[in-house]
């Protein structure tokens, strides 16, 4: 099929191959502009997200399906750990004895990416001093490894990654503003893992695929266990999720389904002792109302409010001063409350 007429179904199914797994529609929006830049192989791109969100699988998946690129090498760049001191090293190379231990010619990483792609990771943390010289690359394509006085052409893709907005630091004087505008070419911003619960199914199965050769196969999910996850808040997003499953997968004792207890186990818990936190799901569970259906705050509230009463109303036909003391509140309050709602107490 033409890259170019590619439905979302097949753009999900290609970047699944290189481990982007999705189903969520902002994401698949994500993932469409994502299958247009690979085909744009010379451009840059800029990918931001939360850590753990998956950043490097796309950046890795928009390598792959790079036509022109995809059989050159993909080289990372973690900028958040690179030391400031042997960074120009690292990223352009050295030449022997330009400084204490240089014993040998060394190529940097732009010349090991050589008509690949270069992956910029955390690009936020990129050594201040360091970013001048990334834009001269950037812009005219050649790099002079330290110590030399020769330049050496270089044709790689940039993608870089950061885990926060750069435009504020450009703002706070922390980013340099020509670089920032040089790398914000194409943009993609990656939702966290909380706000595209509906691929915790297809992302769990994968996980567990992954690692069927250490420990028993797994074919499904339990519905508890999938109601309880749309609750967390993932702080470590995908990579934390990925990391739950496999201990999940290894306190798992026998069954081939995932259930709420493995999820307990893997966090030390017991079921008995350890129940879901109930008003957090609610909470969670009424933002979701809120946000996807439009409904108004003050609704929702009061909504929630009268759907309570009328379970309690109905809850073994308890008198009203039963239901009262059970809700903790008056009587009196209890009845004003019926009365706003236009609810009676079946029992009375």
């Amino acid at each position: 099929m033409d890259r170019h007429i590619y439905d979302d179904e097949g753009i999900q199914l290609s970047f699944s191959r290189v481990g982007f797994v999705t189903c969520t529609p902002s994401v698949t929006a994500v993932l469409r502009r994502a299958w247009k830049a690979a085909d744009a192989s010379d451009v840059t791109v800029l990918i931001q997200g939360e850590t753990g969100s998956g950043k490097q699988v796309l950046a890795q998946g928009i390598h792959e399906l790079d036509r022109k690129r995809s059989s050159r090498p993909f080289i990372t760049v973690h900028c958040s750990t690179i030391s400031e001191a042997l960074a120009e090293s690292e990223l352009f190379g050295h030449q022997r004895g330009s400084f204490s231990g240089a014993a040998l010619d060394r190529k940097g990483l732009f010349q090991s990416a050589q008509h690949g792609t270069i992956f910029l990771d955390d690009v936020n943390d990129l050594p201040f001093p360091l970013q001048p010289k990334l834009l001269d690359v950037m812009q005219r394509k050649m790099v002079r490894p330290v110590g030399s006085d020769r330049e050496i052409p270089v044709d790689v893709r940039v993608v870089a990654a950061c885990n926060e907005p750069l435009e504020p630091l450009v703002q706070q004087g922390r980013f340099r503003a020509d670089l920032y505008h040089r790398l914000n070419v194409i943009q993609l911003a990656l939702p966290p893992l909380r706000e595209r619960t509906s691929d915790l199914c297809a992302l769990i199965l994968t996980f567990a695929r992954r690692y069927s050769h250490l420990y028993s196969p797994i074919e499904s999910i339990e519905p508890d266990l999938l109601q309880l996850l749309e609750q967390q808040k993932f702080p470590g997003n995908v990579r934390e999720l990925e990391n739950t499953v496999q201990r999940m997968l290894f306190t798992k004792l026998e069954g081939n389904s995932l259930t709420l207890a493995d999820w307990l186990a893997q966090a030390g818990q017991d079921e008995k002792d350890q129940p879901p936190d109930l008003i957090d799901m609610a909470a969670s569970a009424m933002w979701k109302i809120i946000s996807q259906s439009g409904v108004p705050y003050a609704r929702a509230l009061q909504e929630i409010e009268k759907r309570v009463l009328e379970t309690a109303l109905h809850a073994d036909g308890s008198t009203r001063q039963q239901i009262a003391r059970r809700l903790q509140t008056s009587e009196r309050t209890l009845y004003y409350k019926m009365r706003t709602h236009g609810l009676r107490n079946p029992a009375a």
